[in-house]
């Protein structure tokens, strides 16, 4: 009896490159087998199309992908089509079709392979449903009427009953709220099989057995959590750094050794010149003597010019090494006035459009108040900034804000799609030079060319880093800061560039986030919770 392969995935020699002809990555080698595995990466490097790939949805330009066992691919953006239902969303539309022709008699082969044995699938999808929260829908329900983050959970319980051997899953926790994401997570480890997770949340990066890391020089692999990986990659940037002084430090005492070396030999020259103008010697041999030493000391410039050529290429490639690993810097934020004056007072305000519990919020923050927000979706934390900067109006009550505030919201309307991100940038900020603003955009990770690109063309990270420069670095600055979900769509150098500005940040802040471990780094003062009872503010 001939035994089946155990489930795997294998990259052989795989390369992609763009329509362009530009090359997203290439000679890529790496196998996947059941071990809950992470794949991390800055943003543009190709994580997605790798994951296509994985899938079967991509041919890569060259190489070969081998899959043994079925693969189930869930995409980051869950968009569900005209008329699509719940069923169409859990991608479980074929085999309930099938089902229905079964039981109106239909015997085809074709039927009888979508369905799979899974007769109960209905009941399994109606079961699921009743466990992530949604039971007062079913199978038939328009999928139009989920939020982003129910279409999300649906589509993620369709993954799960898939049946596949492999899950890839990217970025599934981007559209869920905090009690979502432990749902997730929790999921995902009572997982038995394949499991390729594509995302920069920490928390569910904890849960894998391995971290692989693409990156423009390849896959690199790093087994165990996100703790280890995080330790290793510090490990490894220390020693690039490490390795960049020591070559730098090699070329110092080299060229100061063949400094000495000139020197000695020009004395040398110079002894010799005298003796030979001593001696009276015949101008045949003096000229003999003078051409013997400018031979010397041209073969002696080129040794020290191989020398040095061959040192600062050291030097240089150490450097790369550097450059590759290099964070995303933002520049530091200045220090602002005084931190007792009231910067938030609302008094008996009704939010509109939000349940009854949280309707009502009285609040008074001072300038030295930083609460990050939190709650599950759609209980009117991203009302209550709307509110705050103006944008909505409150149905009752007195709100009273701070002159200059600036709100970033989770969609970029303030960034206009069709002006460059240097003009944007430059029309918030006219005290700066131009050159000074595009080196605080290309330390975002903001090269030229993209910075003079229409916002429109940038991807979702890269028109974040630029909704973020424009407000952060606004002159005057903002003394109260109101962030929406900061953090969707950043890789990890950039998320962790944030925060630590974020916390360098001495104006007021209200940011909502999902993200513990985002909120956990900000040093935040207070935490404003949105709970059955109202809204709650309590010391961090």
């Amino acid at each position: 009896m001939t035994q089946c392969s155990p489930p795997s995935i294998t990259l052989d020699g795989v390369s992609y490159s763009l329509p362009d002809g530009s090359v997203l990555f290439s000679d890529l080698h790496e196998q996947f087998n059941q071990r809950p595995t992470g794949l991390v990466g800055r943003n543009g490097v190709g994580k997605t199309v790798l994951a296509r790939i994985l899938a079967g949805q991509l041919a890569p330009s060259s190489g070969r992908c081998i899959r043994h066992g079925a693969v189930y691919y869930l995409a980051q953006q869950v968009t569900p089509a005209p008329g699509a239902t719940i069923a169409d969303l859990a991608g479980m539309r074929p085999a309930f079709d099938a089902l229905t022709r079964i039981a109106a008699g239909s015997v085809a082969i074709e039927d009888f392979d979508l369905v799979d044995a899974r007769w109960d699938l209905p009941q399994q999808l109606q079961q699921e449903l009743d466990r992530i929260g949604l039971g007062r829908h079913n199978a038939q329900t328009p999928a139009s009427v989920l939020s982003g983050g129910e279409a999300m959970r649906v589509a993620l319980a369709g993954a799960m009953l898939s049946g596949a051997d492999f899950l890839i899953l990217d970025e599934p926790s981007n559209h869920l709220d905090r009690h979502q994401r432990q749902a997730l997570t929790a999921q995902l480890q009572r997982w038995q099989r394949g499991l390729l997770v594509v995302s920069h949340d920490r928390q569910l990066l904890e849960i894998m057995e391995s971290i692989i890391e693409l990156s423009p020089q390849g896959l690199v692999s790093h087994g165990g959590n996100y703790s280890f990986y995080a330790a290793a990659r510090a490990h490894q940037r220390q020693n690039a750094l490490d390795q960049l002084d020591l070559r730098k430090l090699e070329r110092h005492r080299a060229e100061q050794a063949m400094r000495t070396q000139r020197e000695r030999q020009h004395q040398r020259q110079a002894h010799g010149a005298r003796q030979g103008r001593d001696a009276n010697q015949a101008k045949i041999l003096l000229g003999q003597q003078k051409q013997r030493s400018e031979s010397s000391a041209g073969k002696l410039r080129q040794q020290q010019d191989a020398t040095r050529e061959r040192l600062s290429a050291r030097v240089g490639a150490a450097a790369q090494q550097v450059q590759d690993d290099a964070g995303i810097v933002l520049h530091t934020l200045p220090t602002l006035g005084s931190a007792h004056r009231r910067v938030v007072e609302l008094d008996g305000v009704e939010l509109p459009f939000v349940p009854a519990a949280t309707r009502s919020i009285g609040l008074s923050l001072t300038a030295q108040q930083r609460v990050g927000v939190i709650g599950p979706n759609g209980c009117g934390k991203s009302t209550l900034l709307q509110v705050l900067a103006g944008r909505l109006a409150p149905l009752a009550g007195r709100c009273q804000v701070v002159d200059g505030c600036v709100y970033l919201d989770q969609h970029l309307v303030d960034l206009d799609p069709a002006r460059t991100v240097l003009a944007q940038l430059l029309a918030a900020n006219r005290s700066v030079k131009e050159a000074t603003l595009r080196t605080w955009l290309s330390q975002l990770g903001l090269d030229a060319p993209k910075i003079v690109a229409p916002s429109g063309a940038l991807s979702g990270g890269e028109r974040l880093k630029a909704a973020l420069a424009c407000v952060l670095y606004a002159d005057p600055p903002a003394p109260l800061l109101l962030l929406d979900e900061p953090g969707n769509h950043l890789d990890l150098p950039s998320l962790q560039a944030l925060e630590i500005t974020l916390r360098n940040y001495r104006g007021a802040l209200l940011v909502v986030s999902h993200d513990d471990v985002f909120l956990h780094s900000l040093g935040l003062t207070d935490k404003l919770s949105a709970t059955e009872q109202g809204w709650q503010l309590d010391p961090w």
